[in-house]
């Protein structure tokens, strides 16, 4: 199950596009859907949660808190709409479009995919662009 918390935080989202979205992400990687929460929150809440489980101090636009068995999926995924509204200023595109960005890249964390290096960064990256390429064809 795939759920949404939006934690005081107000933007136009279509909850069954994204979830139908995500459940075909997650299937394409021969991975199950186990119980996966994306709570989207402020810059000051997400910066607590970083200091307080990764002594980050620092603004960050997700953290993923990987509760995966096996092939079965399972997190908590907090997104911070502001940097997310930030990052979309920033690399000149739509919010939504942003937003998705995040959203599959959480994702793509609990099915093993890093980003901590150049060369991770860039599978990552290509593998994001595969996957919101299905979001376009299946919603446009």
């Amino acid at each position: 199950m795939i759920d949404f918390n939006f934690n005081e935080v107000s933007f136009n989202f279509n909850v069954e596009k994204h979830l139908e979205w995500l459940q075909a992400v997650i299937a394409s990687e021969d991975k199950t859907v186990g119980e996966i929460t994306y709570i989207f929150c402020t810059d000051d809440y997400l910066l607590q949660l970083n200091k307080q489980f990764l002594n980050h101090d620092t603004l960050t636009d997700i953290i993923t808190f990987d509760n995966s068995i096996g092939s079965i999926l399972g997190a908590d995924i907090f997104i911070s709409t502001e940097r997310v509204a930030d990052n979309a200023l920033d690399f000149e595109v739509e919010f939504s479009e942003e937003l998705r960005r995040v959203l599959v890249h959480g994702v793509l964390h609990l099915c093993g995919y890093k980003d901590k290096s150049d060369g991770d960064q860039k599978k990552m990256t290509l593998k994001e662009d595969e996957k919101l390429s299905m979001f376009h064809v299946e919603h446009s």
